[in-house]
């Protein structure tokens, strides 16, 4: 055991949990949840993005995706249209109300990164990325 370690673990454990309880909250009122973000947020940074595309983006399976991503489409929060060359090939995008919902929950999330990285400042933040870069490389699994 490493005190150090369980520190680190224990620290990106509370920080995720403060990041996350106020779009929690906003999921819930809609029947939604974390899942649910996450689908939103990368169709609105890639709208017209495949089912495989998101699955690559989120590195989950296809079983996993399939509830959610099911839900946000009988909710009219993400649209599936053919694609123009392709008409086998469904594009995801966003509908008004998903735009909305999206810039809404992850707006929490903006205000939040801005005020700690203002109150840590611009070399802190840049050491906060690299770790989280190098946590997010499978190559680090070693």
């Amino acid at each position: 055991m490493s005190p150090r370690l369980d520190q680190a673990l224990e620290l990106m454990y509370y920080g995720f949990q403060r990041l996350v309880e106020a779009p929690d909250r906003v999921l819930a009122t809609h029947g939604l949840a974390r899942a649910h973000h996450r689908i939103l947020y990368f169709v609105a940074r890639h709208p017209g993005l495949t089912v495989g595309d998101l699955l690559d983006l989120l590195q989950v399976t296809k079983q996993s995706l399939n509830r959610p991503l099911r839900a946000l489409l009988t909710a009219g929060l993400v649209d599936s249209g053919d694609d123009e060359r392709d008409g086998r090939v469904r594009r995801l995008t966003l509908s008004r109300e998903g735009a909305a919902l999206e810039r809404r929950l992850t707006g929490m999330q903006h205000r939040r990164f801005a005020a700690v990285f203002e109150r840590v400042g611009k070399d802190r933040e840049q050491a906060w990325r690299d770790v989280m870069r190098h946590l997010g490389d499978r190559r680090a699994d070693g």
